[in-house]
């Protein structure tokens, strides 16, 4: 698969309404394209990207702590499909000490991209974008 790398460049929070939006960017281009996210999952983000701590683990710190403890790392996420309107993701999985752990190869999870953005903000881990998908969906 043909993959544009992007990076998330916007989040858009509205206090009154469902429709938030993250902006993603080519990363070595101008091109990019907004995806509408709940409400939860918008402010996970940019409780991540403002580096905002709870006192307790949220949904997206667990999820994290059960990828570390099963000795995988979110390697990078995928989106990786558009249809009727809704964008697919996927998680690509690999062993957090690929070679040494005994654990051999990637595993990917089929996710929500707000999920994935989410999960890929709180571990550093790269985006990207289909070509097909994000050809059809780029703006300047």
């Amino acid at each position: 698969m043909d993959l544009v790398e992007v990076e998330l460049s916007r989040v858009v929070i509205h206090q009154k309404g469902d429709q938030q939006y993250i902006h993603l960017r080519e990363r070595h281009g101008p091109r990019g394209f907004p995806i509408v996210i709940g409400y939860n999952e918008v402010e996970e983000i940019n409780r991540k990207l403002c580096g905002v701590e709870t006192q307790r683990p949220l949904t997206h710190d667990l999820v994290g702590r059960i990828l570390s403890s099963t000795g995988y790392r979110l390697h990078r996420v995928i989106i990786s499909e558009l249809r009727e309107g809704t964008f697919y993701a996927t998680l690509v999985l690999r062993p957090r000490d690929e070679g040494t752990s005994g654990q051999t190869g990637e595993r990917t999870v089929d996710c929500r991209p707000s999920d994935a953005i989410a999960l890929a903000v709180q571990t550093g881990a790269t985006i990207h974008v289909a070509r097909e998908v994000f050809e059809a969906v780029a703006v300047d």
